[in-house]
């Protein structure tokens, strides 16, 4: 190890989907999608819909050792799995135990599916987290779910002590009841993308900012200055590399408002320790010497050499030490065909 090695604590995605791991590569959708909607419908809803629980362990499991090898301890992560739904955050859970990695759990709740499925997503965030598991409630987004379907969520997150993990104003489809949604919150909320919520509307919670999913959807920029709330950074799914997404959010940032600075992007990083504090004790060893802002914002390449998680090192020379990494690419990868010819 380089005597001028870089130290961080580890780093905590703030938004993900560790059931997307496996979409890589996954067949075209029957029609090009031409609105956000379109994306939803034609794309993640078939995905979800498609997923069984062996599908979702390995990809739980592939998503958490990328995670740990970009030098990310703790994800909070944002599941739906309408056809495998019982049992699926436990799924998850464990998956990522067994890597090492810190996980918090939520069920997306919805009504796309009925109301069965969403008292089915109800039970799933209730049983999971009076079992003992660390979460929140989910609630997938205020457009897909009735006013009593939202009423039910934050009543049970209010009635287990936690907050509500939901996305909010993501597409203008839910720039309308986005902003409802939000009034209902508190400070344990996480109120995700956000980018069609109007200037000064009032809200608690943090801002989770997913600036390469929110290109990669074109629904526009979130401008999270614009907001006196905490925000933190997410990805919406498509990893979990956050030295990346702060690069990314930065350069976004900079082409909005060429004043900014890498500062203000890493304070979105770092904001992911508010949310689990306990990331600020894990230990990432880096490849780069100089682990700040300045430097960061145009390094690429920069990767973890050692990780200790509550005192285990969980990764070693750039490789996962609980699990055999091979093996897990190999598995997730046969689920993935299983997953492609579902749909």
């Amino acid at each position: 190890m380089s005597e001028t090695a870089g130290v961080t604590p580890g780093l905590v995605c703030s938004h993900h989907h560790l059931y997307s791991t496996l979409a890589r590569g996954m067949p075209a959708p029957p029609q090009t999608p031409t609105r956000f909607r379109q994306i939803l419908e034609q794309v993640w809803w078939r995905l979800d819909a498609a997923l069984d629980l062996e599908m979702l362990e390995w990809s739980a499991k592939l998503g958490a050792v990328e995670a740990l090898m970009s030098g990310c301890t703790a994800i909070i992560d944002h599941h739906e799995s309408p056809n495998a739904i019982d049992g699926s955050l436990t799924v998850i859970a464990d998956a990522c135990a067994e890597v090492g990695v810190r996980v918090n759990c939520a069920y997306g709740v919805t009504d796309r599916h009925g109301l069965d499925g969403a008292k089915a997503g109800l039970a799933e965030n209730e049983r999971f987290l009076r079992g003992g598991g660390t979460g929140m409630v989910g609630v997938h987004a205020a457009f897909t779910c009735s006013h009593e379907t939202l009423e039910a969520a934050a009543g049970l997150a209010a009635d287990l002590g936690v907050g509500v993990h939901v996305h909010v104003a993501e597409g203008l489809p839910d720039a309308g009841p986005g902003t409802a949604l939000a009034r209902k919150s508190n400070d344990d909320w996480l109120l995700v993308h956000g980018v069609h919520l109007p200037d000064g509307v009032e809200f608690s919670g943090t801002l989770i900012h997913n600036p390469r999913s929110n290109m990669n959807n074109s629904v526009g920029y979130a401008e999270p200055t614009r907001f006196n709330m905490p925000v933190a950074l997410g990805t919406d799914g498509i990893g979990a590399d956050m030295l990346d997404e702060f690069r990314l959010a930065y350069v976004k940032l900079r082409e909005f408002d060429v004043r900014q600075t890498p500062e203000t992007a890493w304070t979105w990083l770092e904001g992911g320790w508010g949310l689990v504090p306990a990331a600020k004790d894990d230990v990432v060893t880096w490849s780069y010497p100089t682990m700040e802002p300045w430097h960061l914002a145009f390094t690429t390449g920069v990767r973890p050499v050692d990780v200790i998680i509550e005192g285990e090192k969980v990764l070693e020379d750039g490789r996962p030490t609980r699990v055999d990494v091979d093996e897990v690419r190999a598995k997730a990868s046969e689920q993935a065909q299983r997953l492609f010819a579902q749909l």
